[in-house]
């Protein structure tokens, strides 16, 4: 299905189908706002840990399960989300998701001992779990095939905006005294609150309440993103594409016929989570420390991290479906891999905090061009309508797997290692990583997700 631009707010097929770009995008950022919640509890552990370290006397083990535990929840968060969306609907997740974020930004506030933090934590990595497979999942399925990529990397864009903003609120918090932590915490709220309501105004997605039977009120849903015409190219499509099954098990998704796309899922998860740029957003005050700097200089690199990152996001929404998902990942994993080199020599020979500063946001940006959206891009593309919730659910518990395992053992690697000694393992990771794209990944720009069903099943 191509599509060519013939308005401002208007894209057409060339079959005579046209759909209202300025209502998709309205309704695709609003979804995303459950990546700034992503964006803020992802940001917010950077400029607190300076003041958890010592509010709770955390060793290495601690102070890598603390930063973790939002992982563990994220998963928990994902299992729900696959469920509740195929059996609810789209929407109903993502107003729980903001929900439950409130209420752990007040208890993580609140907290008056490692346990009770530590739980907090977990609760809102089950918010974040839920919104992080949720919302580009529910992008992609209202997006046409040619401003697919851009409107699911608008989520990739509301995280790095969560995690400028709060960089910024924690680097004028951090003068506040011992406390300023939990007003760092507390103020999660907000996103939260905005978030919810922002929902409630959300149509549920099309594909989902055809899935569900409800085909009047998905043609009604259809008809506010397009015209007749886009209408009834897309519920054939759909209708194609959906075979007269119940609701798939976490067994369907490993059946024959899906498997190459769930192992390309998955292996994608993994990846952008070991690659280990991850270290770099959530320890940054202890790489900078190492070096020799001060904790308003260590804070001030979260925001430089904040800015750079949202810089090149930006970047990056312009790229995906210009130039591919595939080139980008390539040129991510290169990219990255050479950095931390760098970044492991200048760091073991204790260079200026300067030359330190430079390499990280090089790395930032690389990341920020590549394996930040075009992962979750892929993710969101590449599984059949039958399976799509179920499957990118496995393949994101798989990337917040990946990363309770990165961001915990880090600061027990340092502490034997030296603080540069992971990034030597980080690098090796990316050159897999570039080996493993290369031989898996196919191209899907410019592609209905219907038809990637072929590419990636083969059937």
């Amino acid at each position: 299905m191509i599509f060519a631009k013939n308005s401002v707010n208007n894209f057409m097929t060339t079959s005579g189908a046209s759909v209202n770009n300025a209502y998709i995008l309205g309704i695709s950022f609003i979804s995303a706002l459950g990546g700034y919640l992503f964006g803020f509890d992802f940001a917010v552990i950077s400029g607190a840990l300076p003041f958890l370290r010592v509010e709770f006397s955390l060793n290495a083990w601690w102070e890598g399960f603390l930063t973790g535990s939002l992982a563990l929840g994220c998963i928990v968060g994902c299992l729900v989300a696959g469920r509740l969306s195929d059996r609810y609907g789209r929407r109903p997740g993502l107003l729980l998701a903001a929900l439950l974020f409130a209420l752990s930004s007040l208890g993580m506030a609140l907290a008056g001992s490692l346990t009770s933090f530590v739980t907090m934590r977990f609760g809102a990595g089950i918010g974040v779990g839920m919104a992080s497979m949720l919302s580009p999942m529910y992008i992609a399925e209202v997006s046409p095939a040619a401003i697919r990529g851009r409107n699911v990397a608008i989520n990739q864009l509301t995280i790095v905006i969560g995690v400028l903003v709060t960089n910024v609120v924690n680097y004028y918090l951090s003068d506040d005294g011992p406390e300023a932590w939990r007003w760092m915490f507390g103020l999660g709220v907000l996103p939260a609150v905005l978030f919810f309501v922002g929902v409630l105004w959300l149509p549920e997605s099309p594909r989902w309440l055809v899935k569900a039977g409800r085909l009047a009120l998905a043609q009604a849903v259809l008809g506010k993103l397009g015209n007749p015409v886009f209408v009834q190219e897309t519920l054939h499509n759909i209708q194609r594409s959906l075979p007269k099954t119940t609701p798939p098990s976490f067994a369907a998704v490993f059946e024959r016929g899906v498997r190459p796309a769930v192992f390309v899922g998955i292996g994608l998860a993994v990846f952008q989570q070991f690659c280990g740029i991850n270290v770099v957003f959530n320890y940054t005050s202890t790489i900078f420390e190492s070096v020799g700097a001060s904790l308003d200089r260590q804070l001030f690199e979260t925001v430089s991290i904040g800015v750079v990152n949202l810089l090149f996001t930006l970047l990056a929404m312009r790229l995906v479906d210009r130039l591919g998902r595939r080139p980008l990942m390539l040129i991510g994993a290169v990219g990255l891999g050479v950095s931390y080199i760098v970044l492991a020599l200048l760091l073991q020979t204790h260079a200026a905090t300067g030359w330190v500063s430079a390499t990280v946001l090089v790395a930032i940006a690389v990341y920020a061009t590549s394996l930040a959206p075009v992962t979750w891009v892929l993710i969101a593309e590449i599984f059949p309508t039958a399976i799509r919730s179920t499957a990118i659910s496995v393949a994101t518990i798989s990337l917040w797997g990946a990363y309770f395992v990165l961001v915990f053992t880090f600061p027990i690697l340092a502490q034997y290692l030296g603080t540069y000694g992971p990034f030597w393992l980080y690098a090796g990771i990316c050159l897999i990583g570039f080996l493993f794209v290369r031989r898996n990944v196919r191209e899907t720009k410019g592609k209905t997700l219907e038809e990637l069903e072929t590419i990636f099943t083969g059937h």
